[in-house]
C-alpha cells in the first residue's frame, strides 16, 4: 500500500499543526506549550488513555485497537525539544523565541506522530495496543533516559518500540534503516593539565602547560588510527583548548574538552582507556599532570535485526522497495532513543527531508511534503505488527 489516503486528507492540518510547532520552539524539558497542545489534541482525537507529565514534560497516549487478543503493545516515539539556536530566514512561520529554533525537526516528528494518532484512534484497525511516546529534552538533556527510569516501558507494558527522524540528503518519500549499529555513542572528556607558571620570557623555570596540551591533542589523534581496527568507525575531537591570559606569562592551568564517537560498545571502552592513558603519558612527558573527567553520554542507538527487517518492510510497503535503503550507513551523531533500545526491541529510521539544509543548522526547516510518507509509516507499522 502506497501513501494511506486517509492520512492525505488531513496532512494539511498536520502541517498547520508543525509550523504552529515551529513558529514556538522550546528547550529541553521546558516544553510546557508544546506537550499542552499535544495532550490536548490526543484526548480530542479520543485515545484512550492520555498521561502528561512523564519525565516532567512528556505525553503518552494509549490507543487500543479494535480487538486485543494478541495482547501485543506497540510504542512509537517522536520528541519534541528544539535547539538553542538564532533562526535564518524569513518563513512566515520562523521562531518567535530569539535564540531558539527547531533546527533538527522535532516539530515535524511530534506533528507527524499526532497525525499517527488521530488516524489510529479514527480507524482502529490493528489486534492489540499503540502507545505513542511524545518525548522531552532529547537534545542532550536525555529526556529518553529518565522516561526508562521512572519505569515507562513497564507502566505501559512495551513489548516493541520504534522511532523516526528526518535526514536531509535522503530524497523525500524515501527512507534509511539498518540493522546493528545505526548512531553513535557520544561521550565527553575534559583534561585539565597542571603546570608551574612562569613568564614567558624565562621557560625553563616553569612547566608549560600549553606546550604540554598541544602535543596531548596531537597524541589523542592517533588513537583512532592506531588503536582502534580500521574496520571499526570512531572519533575522537578535541572541541576547545583554554588557557592563559596574556601574551608573555606560561600558564599554571589548561583546560581541553572533546567528544568521543563510537558504534559498539568494545570500541567505546578501549577508546575511553587509551584517552587515560594517553592524557597521562603525554604530559608527564613534559613535567605537568593531569586530570582527566571521562563522561558517557547516550550509548551506541543499536537497531534489533528483526525489527529493523520489520520496520524495512513496512517502509516498502509505503515508499516502495526501491525507494528504502535497507544497508543504510551509520551515522556518528547520537540518539538518546538509544536508551530506549537498550530496554526493549526496536528499531529506528531515517525518513528523507530531501535537499535541505543540514541538521542543526540555522537556516533549516522540516520538509512538509515528507509528513504523509512518515505518517503513513507509523499508522502502516502498527497494522502491520498488530493485523486484525
Amino acid at each position: 500500500m502506497p501513501v494511506i489516503n486517509r492520512v492525505s486528507e488531513f496532512v494539511s492540518d498536520i502541517a498547520r499543526w508543525r509550523q504552529d510547532f515551529h513558529e514556538h520552539p522550546e528547550l529541553l524539558f521546558d516544553v510546557n506549550r508544546t506537550a499542552a497542545i499535544v495532550a490536548e489534541k490526543l484526548k480530542y482525537f479520543k485515545c484512550d488513555e492520555v498521561v502528561t507529565g512523564v519525565a516532567q514534560t512528556g505525553v503518552v497516549a494509549v490507543i487500543h485497537g479494535r480487538e486485543n487478543r494478541s495482547g501485543k503493545r506497540v510504542a512509537l516515539r517522536a520528541d519534541m525539544d528544539a535547539l538553542p539556536l538564532d533562526e535564518l530566514g524569513d518563513l512566515p512561520y520562523r521562531s518567535k523565541t530569539p535564540g531558539k529554533m527547531h533546527a533538527c525537526g522535532h516539530d515535524g516528528h511530534t506533528a507527524m506522530l499526532l497525525g499517527a494518532a488521530r488516524y489510529l484512534a479514527e480507524t482502529r484497525n490493528f489486534d492489540g495496543t499503540a502507545v505513542l511516546i511524545f518525548q522531552p529534552a532529547e537534545e542532550g538533556g536525555g529526556g529518553g533516559k529518565m522516561m526508562i527510569e521512572e519505569g515507562i516501558m513497564e507502566r505501559f507494558a512495551i513489548d516493541e518500540v520504534y522511532s523516526m527522524h528526518n535526514m536531509p540528503g535522503i530524497p523525500v518519500g524515501a527512507f534509511a534503516i539498518r540493522a546493528g549499529a545505526m548512531m553513535a555513542a557520544a561521550d565527553r572528556f575534559k583534561i585539565l593539565v597542571e603546570g608551574k607558571g612562569t613568564h614567558a620570557a624565562m621557560p625553563h623555570q616553569g612547566t608549560d602547560t600549553i606546550l604540554a596540551s598541544c602535543h596531548l591533542v596531537t597524541a589523542l589523534q592517533s588513537i583512532v588510527s592506531r588503536n582502534v581496527n580500521p574496520l571499526e568507525a570512531a572519533v575522537v575531537s578535541v572541541g576547545r583548548i583554554s588557557s592563559g591570559e596574556t601574551f608573555n606569562v606560561l600558564p599554571q592551568h589548561a583546560e581541553i574538552l572533546g567528544t568521543v564517537r563510537t558504534l559498539s560498545p568494545e570500541v567505546r571502552d578501549d577508546i575511553e582507556i587509551r584517552v587515560r592513558s594517553v592524557a597521562d603519558h603525554v604530559t608527564a612527558t613534559f613535567g605537568a599532570t593531569v586530570q582527566v573527567e571521562y563522561m558517557r553520554g547516550y550509548p551506541v542507538l543499536m537497531n534489533d535485526a528483526a525489527s529493523a527487517r520489520f520496520m524495512q518492510e513496512a517502509a516498502c510497503d509505503v515508499a516502495g522497495s526501491n525507494a528504502v535503503d535497507g544497508q543504510a550507513v551509520p551515522i556518528m551523531g547520537s540518539e538518546d532513543f538509544s536508551f530506549m533500545l537498550e530496554e526493549r526491541p526496536g528499531a529506528y529510521i531515517f525518513l528523507g527531508n530531501g535537499d535541505s539544509a543540514a541538521l542543526h543548522h540555522p537556516a533549516y526547516d522540516f520538509n512538509d511534503a515528507a509528513i504523509p510518507f512518515g505518517v503513513s509509516l507509523w499508522a502502516r507499522l502498527v497494522e502491520k505488527r498488530m493485523p486484525v
